[in-house]
């Protein structure tokens, strides 16, 4: 091995270190803005998720509240229609 190459490698290490520092430094600082944003987007989305949610749980409970409340309405009805069944097989004439 040359004694010519030992300063040369021994230059070469600090020279990559600050090349590295100055490449990628702002590299990573770049992804971490990125996933910040990305971060702050899928909490935006997740409250807007949470919020439909909760729109369609309500709507969902109406719901609920209207078939139970006609639920005993409808029961009558359906045995109304039962005690006339003579009437609906009659022909149409």
């Amino acid at each position: 091995m040359s004694p010519l190459l030992i300063p040369i490698f021994a230059m070469l290490i600090p020279i990559t270190a600050i090349l590295s520092k100055l490449v990628f430094r702002p590299w990573i600082d770049l992804k971490h803005r990125q996933l910040e944003q990305s971060a702050g987007m899928a909490a935006e989305k997740a409250a807007q998720y949470a919020a439909q949610t909760e729109r369609l749980e309500a709507r969902v409970r109406v719901l609920e509240k209207i078939v139970t409340d006609r639920g005993q309405d409808l029961a009558d009805e359906i045995e109304r229609l039962r005690d006339e069944p003579a009437r609906l097989e009659r022909p149409l004439n």
